[in-house]
């Protein structure tokens, strides 16, 4: 179930970003001013999309009305403050991989500069350090080299595991195949193991992955999983199927490395809420989840206590969803709808807050990508308080089920496919 390209491959490598050197030891507010000044080459440049979190968080006197204003030369953008403690701050995006945008995705009304490399990547550079993550799942990964080199200037780590058939390889001007990564912040949190996995659907491997990470809070020692995939696009019944079944199997590999550890699962997984992966996803007895965006409004006891009916808990939910987590305009007409998601445990983590999206006005009528947003996915950023374990829980740092860290140490050295810096 890859491409189906009866095209010769081409293996490339990703090596187009070899040249990049940057100055040692920037900060994070002149590594976002250089990274301007590279991608303007000199000539001022528009802006990113300016977004707020939906919930104010008035913290320390740099936080006024909960947002918080970091000065890029002459260009401000707003975001919240940063998380502390056992807080996480977990950002989630597709970030448009560079091969097929520009050759294969027909984002007719974007400019073909947009569309550029040395036009993206520091607007891509840019979207996730000034919304200081403590940890990034990502998907269409092309370019992992670059951003390891320039999150790792920022003391991230990162784990990238390619699709088995992607298909960039079937495209001449590839720079290797596209994947999924994490990275988590290296002062704030430990690694204590990972896994991946080639997604399978009715025990045949599929073309999709899923990467799953267990990570230790440096000042307390407690412990969460973290798991991101990209999910097969495009419409239609079968496909919605085919989603699901892999959906089925995300499970069951992510119930496997995780066990009773609070867990967060995010990525793309192209289905609106109205699919069966959905529900499949929020109505597992297994994982009992919940919807960051559809919960960050709730109060907490709405959270704790759903409706005990399955199918009236999935439904409201889905109501409560955003309008949008990706808005283009491609040959076959304009796409506008939710097919990205941050799922949580609800019982050991606490959703504080989320980045909203912007409206339309905003987008302006090309939509994404655009010289002002360099993916056609929007980011998901969420906050999450890391809970205690219940009375009837276990510590998360206790190695229960399967995700024991003898059995994590022995997938970082037995995965032959991902790689970790």
């Amino acid at each position: 179930m890859g491409s189906f390209n009866s095209a010769p491959k081409i293996n490339n490598v990703d090596s187009q970003d070899d040249g990049l050197v940057l100055p040692a030891g920037l900060s994070t507010s002149a590594l976002l001013q250089h990274v301007q000044q590279l991608r303007g080459g000199g000539i001022e440049q528009p802006a990113l999309l300016t977004r707020g979190f939906l919930k104010p968080l008035l913290r320390d006197e740099d936080v006024a009305d909960g947002l918080r204003c970091l000065q890029l030369n002459s260009v401000s953008r707003v975001c919240s403050a940063p998380v502390e403690g056992d807080d996480i701050r977990l950002l989630q995006w597709n970030i448009l991989s560079q091969t097929l945008g520009q050759h294969n995705d027909g984002f007719v009304r974007c400019p073909e500069e947009a569309l550029t490399w040395e036009h993206r990547k520091y607007l891509i550079v840019q979207e996730i350090l000034q919304n200081q993550p403590d940890v990034i799942c990502l998907q269409e990964v092309d370019h992992f080299k670059f951003l390891q080199t320039v999150l790792g200037s920022q003391n991230y780590a990162g784990i990238f595991f390619p699709k088995p058939d992607s298909p960039c390889l079937y495209i001449e001007q590839n720079n290797g195949p596209d994947g999924c990564a994490i990275f988590y912040k290296r002062d704030k949190l430990q690694l204590e193991g990972y896994d991946t996995r080639i997604l399978e659907v009715w025990r045949v491997q599929s073309n999709q992955v899923a990467i799953a990470a267990r990570l230790r809070m440096r000042s307390s020692g407690r412990e969460f999983c973290v798991a991101t995939t990209h999910l097969k696009a495009r419409h239609g019944a079968l496909l919605a199927k085919l989603r699901n079944e892999q959906g089925r199997d995300l499970i069951r590999f992510v119930k496997q490395f995780a066990g009773d550890t609070p867990l967060l699962l995010c990525g793309d997984f192209n289905a609106e809420p109205v699919e069966p992966i959905y529900a499949t996803i929020l109505g597992c007895d297994l994982l009992r989840l919940g919807s960051a965006y559809a919960d960050v409004k709730l109060e907490r006891e709405e959270v704790l206590h759903p409706s005990e009916d399955v199918g009236e808990f999935v439904s409201k939910s889905m109501k409560r969803e955003p309008p949008y987590t990706t808005w283009k305009i491609r040959e076959e007409g304009e796409e506008c709808h939710t097919i990205d998601y941050v799922f949580y445990t609800p019982d050991r983590l606490k959703i504080k807050n989320c980045l909203d999206f912007p409206v339309g006005e905003q987008i302006g009528k090309n939509r994404t990508p655009s010289f002002q947003y360099p993916s056609d996915h929007f980011s998901l950023v969420c906050d999450f308080e890391l809970l205690p374990p219940t009375e009837n829980g276990k510590e998360s740092g206790s190695g229960s089920g399967n995700g024991s860290d003898a059995e994590n140490e022995t997938e970082v050295e037995g995965s032959k496919h991902g790689s970790i810096q």
